[in-house]
């Protein structure tokens, strides 16, 4: 199998256009999702906060301006070919294209030193951007941006339970505390099982493969085309999720918390084998505006 190379400014380029595209507008499936709320939806002031966030998308990506004042930090999921050679620093390349980023769209410089509150004013710096680096088939690099708001990203939390403890409850529980400051109609990715990271791994991970199975099942038009994770127990794992999904949206906080049916548009359940002593469960929470985009560079 012949290597194939790439250069850094074509992953700078491409993080530029991910960014722009994840800012400025949502993918289709999300807006699919918020319209089907929408039509479900029997609380009339939660139908106008609905239809408020589909209006506000619609301006947004009708005049190319970041559909949140919060653009978030810079998170990205990149899925890299084995038959792929780097010969660059990919983490430098990736951070080039924030910066760029940053000035062009214009995003709100949020970095900032946890201790001196100092601000990058880039987007970039120790451990920004974040990213998650997957090995997959192929000679392909697969960049997805993921700005992530701190409105959910602070509501988010990973808890170690006792093995007798009932995940499902402590999930509810979590949920009923924190969504009205989350933004809601939320997006949720749990992590069950694994070590105290690791849980918190599986949850953002939930997250991110929710929208490349979305992407696959609805056959979406956005360019980063389908690349589906494998499902583990999917029977299992569905059964619960359908059941949480179910007992999420009977809590009646509804769009912005004002009350209402719909409450979360879509969860996805991780989990790993994880000590017989303990059971880790992450939530991440993820607001209405799910925002990600994907550039593949062949």
């Amino acid at each position: 199998m012949a290597i194939h190379m790439i250069t850094p400014t074509q992953v700078t380029d491409a993080t530029v256009r991910a960014l722009y595209r994840a800012e400025t507008a949502l993918p289709p499936w999300v807006l699919e999702s918020i319209r089907e709320g929408l039509e479900k939806e029997s609380n009339p002031l939660a139908r106008s906060q609905l239809q408020f966030m589909l209006e506000n998308v619609g301006l947004a990506e009708s005049k190319g301006l970041p559909l949140c004042q919060d653009t978030g930090l810079p998170i990205f999921h990149v899925q890299m070919g084995r038959d792929l050679l780097l010969d660059f620093d990919l983490q430098e390349a990736i951070a080039e294209g924030v910066r760029r980023a940053t000035a062009r769209i214009p995003l709100r410089p949020n970095a900032v030193d946890p201790l001196t509150r100092k601000n990058s004013l880039d987007n970039t710096g120790p451990g920004m951007p974040d990213i998650i680096l997957d090995q997959v088939q192929g000679q392909s690099l697969r960049i997805t941006a993921f700005p992530k708001g701190a409105g959910s990203e602070n509501m988010s939390l990973v808890m170690m339970l006792n093995p007798a403890d009932d995940p499902l409850q402590f999930i509810i529980d979590a949920v009923r505390e924190r969504a009205a400051n989350a933004c809601p109609p939320l997006f949720l990715g749990i992590g069950i099982g694994g070590s105290f990271d690791l849980a918190a791994r599986l949850a953002k991970h939930a997250l991110l493969n929710m929208h490349a199975l979305q992407l696959c099942s609805r056959k979406s038009s956005d360019r980063g085309g389908c690349a589906a994770p494998p499902v583990t127990s999917p029977e299992e794992v569905a059964r619960f999720e359908g059941r949480l999904m179910k007992e999420l949206n009977a809590l009646g906080i509804g769009p912005m918390g004002l009350g209402g049916d719909t409450t979360v548009l879509g969860l996805r359940i991780e989990k790993a084998l994880c000590h017989t002593a303990s059971l880790p469960v992450a939530i991440n929470f993820q607001c209405w505006a799910n925002r990600s985009a994907t550039e593949v560079i062949l």
